[in-house]
């Protein structure tokens, strides 16, 4: 359980306020909003009202005691811009920063951001190769050379072991797990058989997984 200080509660700023009760953080919520702090209040540990630019409110909210402080104002960069360099000079561990363009990202990154939330830019990556090929379930990048993909079983690998195919040797690619109805079986090894009706979970290179799978 981490401790995490979450600044901005608009729609994106719910959400993770929303997954980060479902893994049991400790959550203080801010935004200057009533309202906002309000609907926000079932799913954080606390919250308050303030302006998270003014060095006196943020100075009485302890910010180096948590782990990690996510910043989520997406409709005034300048607040964002400032709350985030505030944050920094004020002994904060980890700052976690929305941006909304390439230019908002570097500003960030100078300014005191330690890592980058770039919704948009991330959800269009995944959404491209998600939903232009038919085969693929789901995607999460790891780097820019480097993914996870649920893909489908080739219809040519359906009743063969993994130890047989020796998809790691051949194609440079890890079979992290197997999918079957939605149930994710991770205990996987090379007397696995492999069957048209599941999805596999594989990580390795971009261009290893894309040559292999026809992508």
């Amino acid at each position: 359980m981490k401790t995490i200080l979450l600044i901005g509660l608009g729609r994106f700023g719910r959400h993770i306020a929303k997954k980060l009760q479902e893994f049991k953080h400790e959550v203080m919520a801010i935004d200057k909003c009533e309202d906002r702090v309000n609907s926000a209040l079932p799913y954080v540990t606390d919250a308050q009202i303030g302006d998270c630019t003014s060095e006196e409110f943020m100075s009485t909210l302890g910010v180096r005691n948590f782990d990690v402080c996510i910043v989520t104002i997406g409709d005034n960069f300048q607040n964002s811009l400032e709350t985030t360099s505030l944050l920094k000079e004020l002994g904060a561990k980890l700052v976690v920063s929305r941006a909304s363009s390439d230019v908002h990202e570097k500003f960030l990154l100078r300014n005191g951001a330690d890592e980058i939330i770039y919704p948009e830019k991330q959800l269009a990556s995944w959404t491209a190769i998600r939903y232009t090929s038919d085969h693929i379930s789901d995607y999460i990048e790891l780097n820019e050379n480097y993914s996870i993909f649920e893909i489908s079983i080739p219809k040519d690998w359906a009743g063969k072991t993994i130890g047989k195919l020796d998809i790691r040797k051949k194609h440079n690619i890890n079979i992290l797990g197997i999918k079957l109805n939605g149930q994710l079986n991770l205990n996987v090894n090379t007397d696995s058989v492999l069957s048209d009706n599941e999805t596999l979970l594989v990580l390795g290179r971009n261009k290893d997984i894309q040559k292999c799978f026809h992508i």
